[in-house]
């Protein structure tokens, strides 16, 4: 298909060309591309005899779910635009939502429109309207730990250029494995990718579970899948591994969070595949991947080099490009951006410079090779005594340490200080937790002396936002909540 096709014919196309290929599994329900297509096909109808038309918000607060596809692709069929909210996010961030967006339809699982909507009779070609490469197909909505999370638009052509630059996870008639949220910007703005390769989506159930990743895996002849380095973690320690046939998995993606030294080789080893990680944002669609055959080192420690079309640097607080191995704010420019912020001009200007540069919070550095490391987000930087710490650094170092499975270091107020660093650390099992003297000599020996942690709280958890990223706000707000004594530091 050309790059300026649309969504709804990449969907006729899939049909045509393999109408007995299944298009989406979950649970004991399984739906070919012909039959998704008459879904679509039904909802559609159902939409426009509802009144529903081009440029209007229909939204989705339904799970992940065939009928969760099938409502979005019928949506965009019709030219509207589809919102969903995430079941994690919290009343008042899905009450901003539903005020901006202002849809003329809200689908909640038990709508009575769904119990016809997709058996309506097929809508025709000649009633449909027509829908441009440039019409807005989704919103995609940040995590929103403020109550106020920010809608990246994404269109057809944004959509096109993700999948031209999402590198190695998609071949033809992959079997991939789902187990984010469909409301994440991993399913909104990858519609065009799964329908341009004829892919089967497989559903991971919600909530997620180890074994039952791990019988999707063996029964459901997986491809591909990605999940974060805690889901990975889990998964490598199951019983049920040593009975899980990997033969066919072509690939395993990590990312979301800072990967621990071992997991890596550990998948490697264990998967028997090889391993890649990627880096990208609400915002910015597709941005680095490390690819196959790079070493487990390169993988662990960087988010890999820049997608084809991605133009990437590095630059300092007056917009200047920093030298290689200094750390600035990570801008990117590409096609695959969100075209804006949904309704927001000022907020997307904010976001977006005049050079079209998308300005991504995050900080980070190039090697001399070329890949990208991120030590951590612009906000979640602290200042102790008059000197920058960058969390990412120190996790990276402390996640080496043999006794911690997870670690998250947060920046939180000190009246002497200024800022002091918070050790929020999850123990592997059966070990003992280490002492922060410990931990503070290990990052002495990598890291300057003054990003040592000042105080050192064990968890059973680290707190992950909808999008299953760190969820820092939650692990500060808890810290200033409990006060606990402190150990003393110097």
């Amino acid at each position: 298909m050309p790059a300026d096709a649309t969504i709804p014919e990449l969907l006729r196309a899939a049909v045509a060309q393999h109408p007995d290929r299944e298009a989406y599994v979950h649970g004991p329900a399984r739906i070919t591309y012909a039959q998704l297509g008459r879904m679509v096909d039904g909802f559609s109808r159902t939409l426009l005899n509802r009144g529903v038309r081009p440029g209007d918000v229909v939204m989705l607060r339904l799970p992940s779910s065939i009928r969760f596809a099938a409502a979005y692709l019928g949506a965009i069929q019709v030219g509207a635009i589809t919102t969903a909210l995430n079941g994690r996010l919290g009343p008042v961030e899905q009450q901003s939502i539903h005020d901006r967006t202002e849809p003329v339809l809200v689908l909640d699982p038990g709508h009575p429109i769904l119990a016809k909507a997709f058996s309506a009779p097929p809508v025709r070609l000649d009633d449909l309207p027509t829908v441009l490469p440039n019409d807005p197909a989704c919103i995609v909505w940040t995590s929103g730990t403020t109550g106020h999370p920010k809608g990246a638009v994404y269109d057809h052509l944004a959509q096109a250029a993700i999948s031209r630059n999402i590198g190695q996870p998609t071949i033809d008639g992959e079997r991939r494995l789902v187990v984010l949220p469909f409301a994440h910007v991993g399913f909104m703005t990858r519609m065009w990718d799964e329908l341009a390769h004829g892919s089967t989506v497989v559903v991971g159930g919600e909530p997620w579970n180890v074994a039952e990743h791990l019988r999707l895996i063996r029964d459901e002849r997986i491809t591909m899948t990605v999940g974060v380095p805690t889901q990975w973690s889990l998964l490598l320690e199951h019983p049920d591994l040593a009975h899980t046939d990997f033969s066919r998995l072509r690939v395993a993606a990590v990312g979301g969070a800072g990967i621990p030294a071992d997991l890596v080789p550990r998948m490697r080893e264990r998967l028997g595949c090889p391993v890649i990680t990627r880096y990208t944002s609400t915002e910015a669609g597709a941005v680095t991947s490390t690819v196959i055959g790079d070493p487990d080192e390169v993988v662990s420690h960087t988010v890999g080099r820049p997608a084809p079309e991605v133009e990437l640097r590095v630059v300092g607080t007056e917009g200047e490009d920093v030298a290689r191995g200094a750390i600035g704010e990570v801008i990117c420019r590409s096609p695959a951006m969100m075209r804006g912020y949904w309704k927001d001009p000022e907020l997307t200007a904010e976001a977006i410079d005049a050079d079209g540069f998308l300005h991504t919070g995050d900080l980070g550095r190039l090697t001399d090779d070329g890949y990208l490391q991120i030590v951590g987000r612009i906000k979640e930087m602290y200042i102790r005594g008059g000197y920058n710490v960058y969390p990412g650094e120190v996790n990276a170092v402390l996640a080496e340490h043999p006794a911690v499975a997870e670690v998250a270091v947060v920046g939180v107020p000190d009246p002497v200080m200024g800022e002091i660093g918070v050790a929020f650390v999850v123990l592997h099992e059966g070990r003992d937790a280490p002492t922060l003297d410990g931990l503070r000599e290990r990052v002495r020996t990598e890291l300057a002396d003054y990003k040592r942690p000042d105080r050192l709280v064990v968890v059973d958890e680290i707190p992950l936002t909808s999008m299953l990223k760190v969820d820092t706000h939650a692990l500060r707000k808890r810290y200033l909540a409990d006060i606990p004594v402190p150990e003393e530091t110097s």
